[in-house]
């Protein structure tokens, strides 16, 4: 067993593929809602990367850029930010919480799963980048 292989399980088979799809799904409802909304474009495509910033934690270590990635990529603060945009009638918190979902879900459709602190490449939906055969 390599480093970390313990640590770094993996959705496979149909799991994974509904697991995209899922992403997918999201992506697509969350664009469709913005369009809805009638949205800023300009501003979808100014903030639909952000989350993706989080990435430089790495720079500090796995374990910590694990952690920031994950909170960036999970599905937790932009459920919280739209149920407080709808609280509090606020269309930008809603738009970002929109943008910030179809991101995420743009991700996982892709297959960049949550993170594991045994590097950048291991996510819960399988290993990404070079290495990924390895």
């Amino acid at each position: 067993m390599d480093q970390g292989t313990a640590e770094t399980g993996a959705a496979t088979g149909g799991v994974k593929i509904l697991l995209r799809l899922e992403g997918l799904t999201l992506f697509a409802g969350m664009v469709m809602l913005y369009w809805a909304w009638d949205g800023s474009w300009l501003v979808f495509a100014l903030l639909f990367f952000v989350p993706d910033l989080s990435f430089l934690a790495y720079l500090a270590d796995a374990k910590f850029g694990a952690l920031v990635y994950n909170a960036a990529h999970s599905y937790m603060a932009p459920v919280a930010l739209l149920t407080v945009g709808f609280g509090l009638a606020s269309p930008l918190t809603l738009s970002i919480a929109m943008i910030w979902l179809a991101h995420i879900g743009f991700d996982r459709a892709l297959g960049y799963g949550l993170k594991y602190s045994a590097g950048f490449g291991f996510t819960h939906l399988g290993r990404i980048g070079r290495q990924k055969d390895a």
